[in-house]
């Protein structure tokens, strides 16, 4: 019974040792990766949605948006992209205010596409992905903050999408105060996805 004990003991808390190395293994994926910057020739900028204020974007939305522009008039990319649903029926999407952004700072409104029924990074995906299969594109600069990069690209690439990732260089969240809240969360929904990814691929796969 006692060399039971012991044996159980030791089970878990090898379990418990393992755990916390992946959880640090992937904190130190999500911080490193943040900065891999990679100006591709790409078909689109795919901007992932974040809170607007209204009719004008948030502070991280528009510095997304601003990066996207800037590599739009680069020539690095073609086409943008911008996905975000509404926080209530009675707002703007946060698609429909990144494309009126844009069109303000002279992108035409031709080459912004924008899908306003996503809610969460996974979603922004599964759309996105519908609007490039039914305007022919097929590549990707992928557009959020250095942080979120990591979980982004790979569920972008579990979807089949074929990505670079271009963090904004300007991002809202500068300092330890803000940039820690912000990693933390992404570290747990980076693990969390990692572990039940398993149980997502039939859905991911009925997505063509």
């Amino acid at each position: 019974m006692l060399l039971r004990k012991r044996v159980v003991i030791r089970v878990l808390l090898a379990v418990v040792i393992l755990m916390a190395a992946y959880v640090c293994y992937s904190a130190y994926n999500i911080w490193s990766f943040s900065s891999r910057n990679e100006l591709v020739k790409s078909d689109a900028a795919l901007v992932l949605g974040a809170s607007a204020w209204g009719d004008e974007p948030s502070p991280v939305l528009r510095e997304r948006i601003n990066h996207a522009i800037e590599l739009y008039k680069q020539g690095v990319v073609d086409k943008i992209i911008f996905t975000g649903g509404k926080g209530n029926e009675h707002q703007m999407s946060e698609a429909e205010v990144s494309r009126n952004y844009a069109i303000k700072q002279q992108v035409p409104a031709d080459d912004i596409y924008i899908e306003e029924s996503s809610r969460i990074t996974e979603e922004n995906m599964r759309y996105a992905k519908e609007i490039a299969l039914s305007h022919g594109l097929s590549t990707f600069l992928l557009v959020s903050d250095p942080l979120h990069m990591k979980r982004a690209t790979e569920m972008a690439d579990d979807f089949g999408l074929t990505v670079h990732s271009s963090p904004t260089q300007t991002s809202a969240y500068k300092s330890i105060r803000s940039k820690l809240p912000f990693f933390l969360r992404e570290l747990f929904f980076y693990v969390g996805y990692k572990v039940t990814l398993p149980f997502r691929y039939p859905f991911m796969e009925g997505v063509e």
